[in-house]
């Protein structure tokens, strides 16, 4: 078989080079060059769209976007009491207490009896840095205290390395080395496991180091973070007491940054428990819905460097909360500080929209260093940054 190619009509074949260029009609317009017909194919296209449409697909839509991007976290906390109940409210137990009011009417008010003799008390903690709240807890707690107890790690709960701060000073804190056991853990160093792991992680091995401790069926555990102090005397209360409820949380005054900066009295996670072999396991979530008033102070990032706060920020268990680098920033650290507002530019943690509204802001400044604890005021010099007006923080 032999294909036979036709030639092509004269026609076809453009007769200038000129023609090279045209291709076809855009929009009911003359034939236009190749070269421009993606820009008229979008003027017809933007001939179609109003103005309104215009503003709402290259302005609204855009800014919408970015805007959930920056603000998204804010959106979700504000918007918290459409999907997320409250909790179960706690049953509040009235605390009473005067230093001039002895022990047995203080157990008596409160409705429970009297020891012969005080319950030992074991303190335990996870230390990461918080070396000056250690200090001002165990001097709180001294007089009251069997046993301190101390694990920390090399790694911190998102997994970054880190040196042993306690041992590195364990001099200033002679005064309780006879009552001291300290333990040490190595880390996991599991990069992009939720950090909840590695700290459930560390509090396990916490529950080994209090049995090396001694500690004993009906011996009380204070449970709590280092910055969570119990008030001596509440302490003191609870080892003297008899028919104290086995397991009961602490309501402790929430401050932020120092002293300065009263959030509210919603700390409750600390907590005091009777010890039972095989049962308790220390934890830091709600293990009961009794909750003793007014028992302490929690002081939350109450740093004296700057880099004690970049190091928190990145070491505990929400660094998810850094979402933008310049977060980290030294000089907006310390404008947070000084102003009150929050290092996460977050909305507050509430669950109705009224709560959240009347939180809103920064933390009003207070004035008021009354019912701290004995140590910071007596020794307020080399502490001056915790109490009020002293915002400005070191470089370290």
């Amino acid at each position: 078989m032999i294909w036979v190619i036709r030639r092509m009509p004269d026609s076809y074949y453009p007769s200038k080079k000129s023609d090279d260029d045209v291709c076809e009609k855009v929009c009911g317009d003359e034939e236009v060059k190749c070269t421009e017909l993606s820009m008229s194919r979008l003027r017809c296209m933007l001939q179609g769209i109003d103005l309104k449409t215009f503003i709402f697909l290259f302005v609204i839509v855009p800014t919408g976007i970015v805007g959930i991007y920056v603000h998204g976290q804010k959106i979700t906390y504000f918007l918290r009491p459409l999907w997320q109940s409250p909790p179960k409210p706690f049953i509040d137990v009235p605390h009473y207490y005067h230093e001039n009011v002895s022990m047995e009417t203080l157990c008596r008010v409160h409705g429970w009896g009297i020891r012969e003799y005080p319950r030992r008390v074991f303190d335990a903690v996870l230390f990461s840095n918080e070396v000056d709240m250690l200090t001002i807890r165990w001097n709180e707690l001294y007089p009251y205290i069997t046993q301190f107890v101390l694990l920390e790690s090399n790694s911190t709960f998102t997994g970054l390395s880190k040196p042993h701060f306690f041992a590195i000073n364990r001099n200033q804190f002679k005064f309780v080395e006879p009552r001291l056991t300290y333990g040490t853990i190595g880390g996991r160093f599991r990069k992009g496991e939720n950090p909840f792991v590695e700290e459930a992680y560390q509090r396990v091995a916490l529950d080994q180091l209090l049995r090396i401790a001694g500690i004993e069926d009906e011996d009380l555990l204070i449970m709590s973070d280092v910055d969570e102090i119990p008030s001596g005397h509440t302490i003191d209360l609870l080892r003297w007491c008899d028919e104290t409820p086995p397991v009961i949380h602490l309501h402790l005054r929430n401050y932020l940054y120092s002293f300065e900066f009263h959030i509210d009295h919603k700390s409750w996670r600390a907590s005091v428990h009777k010890y039972q072999r095989g049962k308790t396991r220390y934890v830091h979530f709600r293990q009961t819905d009794l909750l003793l008033a007014d028992s302490g102070w929690h002081c939350s990032f109450c740093f004296r460097h700057i880099s004690d706060f970049v190091f928190k920020m990145k070491a505990y268990s929400h660094t998810d909360r850094v979402r933008f680098s310049h977060y980290l920033n030294p000089q907006r650290i310390q404008d947070v500080i000084c102003n009150g507002t929050d290092l996460y530019d977050m909305l507050p943690e509430e669950y109705t929209f009224r709560d959240i509204i009347g939180r809103m802001g920064a933390i009003p400044h207070s004035y008021s260093a009354v019912h701290l604890p004995a140590y910071l005021l007596n020794n307020a010099d080399k502490y001056r940054y915790l109490l009020p007006g002293n915002c400005k923080r070191e470089d370290g």
